[in-house]
């Protein structure tokens, strides 16, 4: 593969990097500026405008969010029409990296956040409950977009969301009986718990947030070259929607904060303290994984995307499972909602300490997709 930098990637500092932060775009340079602005305007807007979550909140279908799935899928569809799918059977020949993923995701991660939960959140079930359920389910949205700034392997990226896509339909709701139910009550923890969720509305939630943008980038990608070639598809048609993946997750975390806004603002030792396991469960799980890709001998790319999905959750599904079980106002469903509003800053910091690790790869080992 090529070494070519993703139009949307912010640079690693240091070096000879000056020119290449000279040829990054406004949106570019300044990513974490505008995603701190986000943050700030959509909890200006949830706190300060009457009824704004209550209206963004009624815009559903299925209990999913439609400005949230609409900010998601202007997200993902550039990336993933950047995806050169002829070359999927170089990711899935890699056992070594799928096997690595399968394990901390649906075996590692639900293990570190139930912990977690219960070391912070031991007088606080409810608080306890909602990172649980959080920890269960798997990132296969947002992590394309944190991938791609961070510069790792696209076509590894699509390989493993699709990977945890189908064993979050088969492994949730048996993960949720074993973490909520069957275990605490094995380990005299307490009563445990059940979750309202069916394999319907799981595998809803995928279609929505991966098959649909999956399904129109790789049209993208097929029609495209086979109309314009791909030297043209790649140089002219890809920086054109490359900006637009940044709008929408711009777009996504205005809605989040909006939604939540008032919530949030009005119950800010509880977020502390919800905060508090997520910052931890993030940092092990980002620098664990990143640090066994390395062991594993994986080039930069691919440890980075081994890190991102490791690290990131699919906080919609998370939201709708805490709503559903235990209504809107429950402990566990802002637990959800915590979730992806910690995540979102934590994680575009940990974009730039991956990039600030990719100079100290060897040589040659950086082999990220044009």
């Amino acid at each position: 593969m090529t070494s070519t930098e993703p139009t949307t990637a912010p640079a690693p500092t240091g070096g000879g990097d000056d020119s290449i932060i000279k040829k990054l775009s406004t949106l570019d340079r300044y990513l974490a500026v505008w995603i701190l602005l986000a943050m700030a305007v959509g909890l200006g807007l949830g706190r300060l405008v009457p009824g704004m979550n209550d209206a963004l909140a009624k815009i559903e279908i299925g209990g999913i969010s439609l400005p949230i799935a609409l900010g998601l899928l202007v997200m993902m569809y550039p990336v993933l029409a950047k995806v050169r799918y002829d070359r999927l059977d170089r990711v899935t020949g890699d056992r070594k990296l799928l096997v690595s993923s399968l394990v901390i995701n649906w075996i590692v991660g639900p293990a570190v956040m139930f912990a977690l939960a219960w070391i912070f959140l031991p007088d606080l079930p409810e608080y306890r409950t909602g990172l649980i359920i959080v920890g269960l389910a798997r990132c296969i949205a947002m992590v394309i977009i944190w991938n791609d700034l961070a510069c790792g392997d696209r076509e590894a990226a699509a390989v493993l969301v699709a990977l945890n896509s189908v064993f979050q339909v088969l492994a949730f709701g048996l993960l949720g009986w074993f973490y909520l139910d069957l275990l605490p009550r094995w380990m005299n923890l307490g009563d445990g718990q059940g979750l309202d969720v069916s394999v319907w509305h799981i595998a809803l939630n995928v279609v929505i947030f991966l098959g649909i943008p999956l399904l129109a980038g790789f049209s993208t990608r097929r029609i495209g070259e086979q109309k314009m070639g791909r030297d043209t598809y790649e140089r002219r048609f890809l920086p054109k929607i490359g900006p637009w993946a940044l709008y929408g997750l711009l777009f996504t975390i205005v809605v989040l904060f909006a939604l939540q806004g008032k919530t949030i603002t009005s119950q800010p030792l509880d977020v502390v303290r919800i905060a508090l396991p997520l910052l931890v469960y993030f940092a092990v799980m980002f620098f664990g994984t990143f640090l066994l890709g390395k062991g594993l001998g994986l080039a930069y790319d691919r440890t980075t995307t081994l890190a991102f999905t490791a690290a990131g959750n699919n906080f919609e599904l998370a939201i709708a499972v805490a709503i559903a079980t235990f209504g809107v106002t429950s402990g566990q469903a802002l637990s959800g909602v915590v979730g992806p509003l910690i995540e979102v800053p934590v994680l575009i910091g940990l974009v730039y300490v991956a990039l600030a690790w990719r100079r100290r790869f060897a040589p040659g080992t950086v082999t990220t997709a044009p």
